[in-house]
């Protein structure tokens, strides 16, 4: 998933790694009051809707900034960049051509999806900075809960770091020292946005406890569905959505340096 905006994209772009509270370079800036909305569970053309009314109202200056939260019944989702051919067997299911950036995703129960509806500032107006930033809040909640994350270049989103494997019959089949023993990096969180007159839309989703089995009906954003990975499956345990969701609000706050009302 990426990007698609109305708007020209500035050339200066956040090194990967390098975000930093309030504002690129490190510079902190004042922060923004603004507001998180947690709709719990709710179906995909509901929020879609709101999104874009809250899009208007903060375009016209009506609403503070606004961080959606929500879970959403089983959907698929189809950015610009979606191809037919990533659709392997989605009889049934919901499907919705959106105008984010991006190819085809999922979304269901178990998965925290985050829609900032927020108006970029002068030194915020960069895309792919906007991106950056995205992938860093990310990085930084996985983190929380043990998970090294990465980037993965040509990839928008957040992965997790490859380890070694810890299975000593798979090391042994793929010998000692080959690239095989070693556990591959699996994508956690997908992002997709779009920009309207400076005010973004769409935005993340973070698989918490997601079924992953879900993804086999696509090529989740022209991807092979087995390189998903959910904070569950990658940690062997339940992770409460509750907890997941107050690291989200933290770690936004401090990178896009916004004050929740």
């Amino acid at each position: 998933m990426s990007s698609t905006a109305d708007a020209p994209v500035s050339s200066s772009v956040l090194a990967p790694g390098s975000a930093s509270p309030g504002g690129p370079g490190g510079t902190r800036v004042d922060r923004l009051a603004a507001r998180v909305v947690d709709l719990g569970l709710r179906e995909y053309a509901e929020v879609w809707e709101l999104q874009k009314q809250l899009v208007t109202a903060r375009q016209q200056d009506a609403i503070a900034d606004t961080l959606i939260l929500v879970e959403h019944p089983h959907v698929i989702t189809l950015g610009r960049g979606a191809e037919q051919a990533d659709l392997l067997s989605v009889a049934g299911i919901p499907t919705f051509a959106i105008e984010r950036g991006g190819g085809v995703t999922y979304h269901g129960p178990g998965q925290l999806v985050g829609y900032p509806v927020i108006r970029l500032r002068e030194h915020e107006r960069d895309l792919h900075l906007y991106l950056r930033n995205l992938e860093e809040t990310l990085l930084r909640v996985v983190a929380d809960f043990g998970i090294p994350g990465i980037r993965n270049p040509g990839w928008t989103g957040v992965w997790t770091a490859p380890r070694p494997a810890t299975s000593a019959e798979g090391a042994a089949a793929a010998g000692e020292g080959h690239p095989e023993a070693e556990r591959p990096s699996r994508k956690l969180a997908s992002i997709g946005v779009a920009v309207k007159r400076w005010v973004t839309l769409h935005g993340f989703a973070l698989n918490v406890s997601t079924d992953l089995a879900r993804f086999r009906a696509i090529n989740p954003c022209g991807l092979e569905a087995g390189v998903m990975a959910s904070l569950a499956s990658v940690l062997g345990r339940e992770v409460a959505m509750a907890e997941v969701k107050a690291r989200v609000r933290h770690h936004f706050g401090e990178v896009f340096g916004r004050a929740w009302s």
